[in-house]
């Protein structure tokens, strides 16, 4: 064995490779399961209101916002995918382009919080039926997701595959959100599976 395969083999397996990638693990998961037993210990506050709507009136208004959200996340998405040359036609990528992705991915986590805050708020985390319970899964999951992201992108010692498993983990949380909740209330309470 070479001195420069050794060397690369113990950075492979290095100590802070491993606590990276633990916490790497962890922290996403414990921040999923925080929201979880916090929404499910919440008492449901059915009159709280999300920029003064209340009630009908709140559902649509976070179905706009949501809808706002996911077409955030596309975007989000597409700049990734120019990122790293996988879109056909365009090739190499700008500091702008590096700069945008932040940016929006940034204004889409803004725009998160006041519906997610809502949603705890109002109801809690519920299991009532399916589509409830897949939104509550999701809503965890997106922040958890959203953890992953930033610890992923912050890290030098996590394996390449990282970065796309936690950005996509981050837009599948986001369209299943919109699905079963913004799609659900904008297509007259229903959608199509749920």
């Amino acid at each position: 064995m070479t001195e420069k395969s050794r060397h690369r083999s113990h950075r492979r397996h290095s100590p802070a490779r491993a606590a990276a990638f633990a916490l790497g693990a962890a922290l996403p998961v414990a921040t999923a399961v925080a929201i979880w037993v916090t929404g499910r210990h919440h008492s449901p506050e059915y009159t709280t209101s999300l920029f003064g709507a209340q009630g009908a009136d709140a559902v649509t208004l976070k179905a706009r916002l949501g809808t706002a959200l996911f077409g955030l996340a596309v975007v989000q998405l597409l700049l990734a995918l120019w990122m790293y040359g996988r879109l056909p036609g365009l090739t190499g990528t700008s500091r702008g382009v590096r700069i945008s992705h932040r940016v929006v991915g940034w204004a889409a986590f803004l725009l998160s919080v006041p519906i997610a805050f809502h949603c705890v708020r109002t109801y809690g985390v519920e299991t009532t039926n399916t589509r409830v319970f897949l939104h509550s899964v999701a809503g965890c999951a997106l922040y958890g997701a959203f953890v992953a992201k930033v610890l992923v992108v912050r890290s030098r010692h996590l394996p390449g595959w990282t970065l796309p498993a936690a950005g996509g983990a981050l837009f599948a949380a986001i369209g299943v959100l919109w699905y079963s909740a913004a799609l659900w209330a904008i297509n007259g309470f229903a959608a199509p599976g749920l």
